[in-house]
This record gives C-alpha cells, sequence and structure tokens, in this order.
C-alpha cells in the first residue's frame, strides 16, 4: 500500500465505494456497477442559455448537470463566469429538472454558498493540489468530483484524494480529464489506462471527461466509448445548443442532437457490460408542480 494514499487505497478496503446524490426527483449513484452520465456547458452563460438546454438534455436520460459559474481561464481576459449570479441559475436549473448538479468552486470564500445550491461540488484540474481547497472540501458532507491535474501522476492524483478523505468527507470520485503531454494535435493526452489501473489501486468511483481530454468535438464521441469499454462509471460530457458561439470550450463541445444518440451508444455499451443505466431512483412525486418558464 502505498505511503501517498492509505484510505484511498483498494486494500485495507475491498469494497468498492458508491456515492449517492440526492436531488429534487430522487438519488443518484455512482460506482462500480451503474454508468452515470453528467453532462451540460462548460459555462452557464445566461438564464435563457442553461434553462433552454437542460430541457434539450432531459430526454437523453442525463443523471446530472454539469455548469461552470467560476470559471479558471487562461487568460484574465477570457469568460471567467457569472459567479453568485450563476449559482442562482442553477438552482432554478435544479428545480426545473429535478436533476442534481455539479459545478467547480476556486475559493474557500464561495465554498459555503457553492454547497447549499450544488448537489455535488467540483475540484478542477488547476486546484487539483491546492491543499487548503481540498481539506476545506473535506469537511463537508457533499459529494466531491476531484479531476486529475494538468501533470499530474496517478499517486499524485489519489495523494489529493487523500486530503479530502483525511478530513472526514469519504464522498469523492476521481476524474479522468487528460493530461498534458508533448503531443500538440489533442488538447490534452486521453490516459485511458489510468481508468483500469486506478480502479485496481482504489476503492473510488472513476469517471472520463471526453470533452476535455480531447478539445476537438470530434473526438469525444469515440473516447466517451473507449472510457466505458475501460470500465469508467460514468461520463462527463459538455454539450451547448449553439457551440461556435459558445463563451467556453465550444471546440468540444457536442449540440443537444449530437449527444442524444451517443448517450443511447454509451448506455447500450453499458448494459452489455452488465452495469446499470438507470443510475437515478426517480422520487417524482416529491417534486412540486410548479409551472416554470425561461
Amino acid at each position: 500500500m502505498s505511503a501517498v494514499y492509505q484510505l484511498a487505497a483498494r486494500l485495507p478496503q475491498k469494497e468498492n465505494t458508491f456515492i449517492e446524490i440526492s436531488s429534487p426527483c430522487g438519488k443518484t449513484t455512482i460506482g462500480e456497477g451503474f454508468c452515470t452520465i453528467i453532462a451540460g456547458s462548460c459555462a452557464v452563460e445566461s438564464r435563457e442559455q442553461y434553462l433552454e438546454l437542460v430541457q434539450l438534455l432531459q430526454p437523453a436520460g442525463v443523471h446530472l448537470l454539469r455548469g461552470g459559474i467560476y470559471k479558471p481561464r487562461t487568460s484574465p481576459y477570457s469568460f471567467t463566469g457569472l459567479g453568485s449570479e450563476g449559482l442562482g441559475i442553477l438552482e432554478e436549473a435544479r428545480k426545473l429538472s429535478g436533476l442534481p448538479v455539479v459545478s467547480e468552486v476556486l475559493d474557500i470564500r464561495d465554498l459555503d454558498r457553492v454547497c447549499q445550491v450544488c448537489d455535488m461540488v467540483q475540484i478542477g484540474s488547476r486546484n487539483m493540489q491546492n491543499f487548503a481547497l481540498l481539506k476545506e472540501v473535506g469537511k463537508f458532507s457533499k459529494p466531491v468530483l476531484l479531476k486529475r491535474g494538468l501533470a499530474a501522476t496517478i499517486e499524485e492524483w489519489l495523494g489529493a484524494a487523500e486530503y479530502i478523505l483525511m478530513a472526514g468527507n469519504q464522498q469523492v470520485v476521481l476524474c479522468e480529464r487528460g493530461i498534458r503531454t508533448f503531443e500538440d494535435m489533442t488538447r490534452n493526452t486521453v490516459d485511458i489506462g489510468a481508468v483500469a489501473l486506478v480502479k485496481e489501486l482504489s476503492h473510488l468511483p472513476v469517471i472520463v471527461d471526453p470533452s476535455h481530454a480531447t478539445g476537438r468535438r470530434s473526438l469525444v464521441s469515440p473516447v466517451a466509448r473507449a472510457a466505458i469499454a475501460a470500465g469508467a462509471d460514468g461520463l462527463m460530457i459538455e454539450v451547448h445548443q449553439n457551440p461556435d458561439e459558445a463563451l467556453s470550450d465550444g471546440k468540444q463541445s457536442l449540440t443537444p442532437e449530437e449527444f442524444a444518440p451517443l448517450a443511447e451508444q454509451i448506455k447500450a455499451m453499458a448494459r452489455f457490460q452488465g452495469k446499470s443505466t438507470d443510475a437515478v431512483k426517480y422520487e417524482r412525486a416529491e417534486l412540486s408542480g410548479e409551472e416554470h418558464t425561461i
């Protein structure tokens, strides 16, 4: 057993960890034996844009909604998110759809408010080794999606998860999103082998983000299918109504029309492997039935 990670290690804990995420319509499960699909735009750009997208994604059987409101961008001149205004939109999307939402937090000062609205908190690749943030997230009883760092080894990635686990939060999902190598024809290099290896080394669920991993719309579908074949417990895919006009990462975003058949392909592959694609235990009767308009 590695000295870097002990709580995250497969041994002595042999049982797989399952993450249950509660939402207005029921519970979503992430873990071995399930195929959980997270989808949405890279950034929440406006109320109209995001709520329209949510209604387009629902028929495809999405299990969680993603939407960035605090965006860590390479250039400060790029769109960096709507901040607190975006949280309000995510909250409305959650009520409208009944689906849980996940969004990234960058600053400890925003953590409490993000946890009040979001059902899952994302730690992005640039903050994978922000140890102060990891410790604080570990103090909340909120599921955490931990993305692999830009150039992080698998041991460093699991070590980052260890900070969250040691602080008391056992609800960690690992997300492979590609690493930086000498190859420049894709945004990052997809480490598909890491999926199988991490599931061998750790009991934590592992999902893949083929959008950030490739940076190219045409590669998202084949890499998504490869991830499921390698044993991933789910996928995180970026979708936008008008990718060419997206304020963030349009080149890697699928349209809803492209996403729908991919979702069906993914579910078919997962069922062939014996995975459940009904990751949400619906309790629609709990919804208020209020009218929502965009």
